[in-house]
Order: structure tokens, then C-alpha cells, then sequence
């Protein structure tokens, strides 16, 4: 009976964990989209921005990545 409530928290415990895929998700779209906003009012500067929004895509992707691993853990570890 005991092993049977840890397995139960181990999946709890994952599927919260992923709750960071949607966030990482949440955070890409309104990277672009700030982006995109501000390319539309300034194209000349757009160019300038781009690699700062890439950099913001892939920190927003690292924490879903995360996120995805500490999930993964807490269902074949613990």
C-alpha cells in the first residue's frame, strides 16, 4: 500500500512538472510576439533585434526542456 502512494505522488509530482512545457510554450509566443509587434513599428531597427529574440526563444525552450527532464526523473527515478 505504501509503494503504491509514492508511485501515485511520483506522477503527481510529474505531471506538475510539466506544467514548465506550457509555460516554455506561453513564453515563446509572446517573445514573437513582442517582436513582431515592435519590428511593425520600426522595421529598420528589426534586424538589430533579431538575435536577442532567438536568444529569448531558447532560454524559453531550455526551461520547457527542463522542465520535461525533472519529469522524466520523478517518473523512472524516484
Amino acid at each position: 500500500m505504501e509503494g503504491d502512494i509514492v508511485q501515485m505522488g511520483a506522477y503527481i509530482g510529474a505531471g506538475l512538472a510539466c506544467t514548465g512545457m506550457g509555460g516554455a510554450a506561453v513564453g515563446v509566443g509572446h517573445v514573437v510576439g513582442n517582436f513582431l509587434s515592435g519590428a511593425l513599428r520600426n522595421p529598420s531597427a528589426a534586424g538589430g533585434q533579431t538575435a536577442t529574440m532567438f536568444i529569448g526563444i531558447a532560454f524559453s525552450e531550455a526551461l520547457g526542456i527542463f522542465s520535461f527532464l525533472v519529469a522524466l526523473l520523478l517518473m523512472f527515478a524516484v
